[in-house]
């Protein structure tokens, strides 16, 4: 996600993760991390995440070929 996201968003994200949150949290959950979004904007799409999270343990703990 590389715009910013409104309380809707919010909204969903927090029901998928399993917790309900009111339209008010929502809205100031979102208004919170836009800046953060502002932030980012400049080199968004250029940052190589080009590994998932869940595979660092993996990738650390393979064996080195020699």
């Amino acid at each position: 996600m590389s715009t910013k996201p409104d309380s809707a968003t919010i909204k969903a994200m927090a029901a998928v993760a399993g917790m309900a949150v009111s339209n008010e949290v929502a809205a100031r959950i979102a208004n919170s991390v836009g800046p953060a979004f502002d932030g980012f904007a400049p080199v968004a799409g250029t940052l190589p995440f080009d590994l998932e999270p869940a595979s660092f343990v993996a990738v650390q703990n393979a064996k080195v070929a020699s």
